[in-house]
């Protein structure tokens, strides 16, 4: 299984695919396919058999996106960020590769 920088919760903007430029929340890491779902993105349209509680209907879900497909978003600077590790403390922290600034803290 690959190591990912993007975590489940971490904002972020789509840089290639019908979304690109857009931006969202990271609702899931799958990690043994490369993809993430995210908050509003890739939606696509499925149909739901009818039950005996409810009608057939379109459904629209979030359909997973490939994680070379998305970049790490600051919202305070409003800029992608390419995020690296240190340890501090003996944790150890994601890290914006630019500033220096702790991804986690956001």
């Amino acid at each position: 299984m690959a190591k990912f920088k993007i975590k489940q919760g971490d904002l972020v903007q789509v840089i290639a695919g019908k979304d690109k430029g857009r931006t969202g929340k990271v609702l899931r890491v799958l990690r043994a396919d490369n993809r993430i779902v995210v908050e509003g993105l890739n939606l696509v349209k499925r149909h739901q058999k009818p039950t005996a509680e409810q009608p057939g209907q379109v459904v629209e879900k979030e359909a997973p996106l490939h994680i070379s497909n998305v970049a790490l978003w600051n919202a305070d600077e409003s800029r992608r960020v390419k995020a690296g590790y240190k340890v501090v403390d003996g944790k150890k922290l994601r890290v914006d590769r630019k500033s220096g600034n702790p991804i986690d803290a956001q």
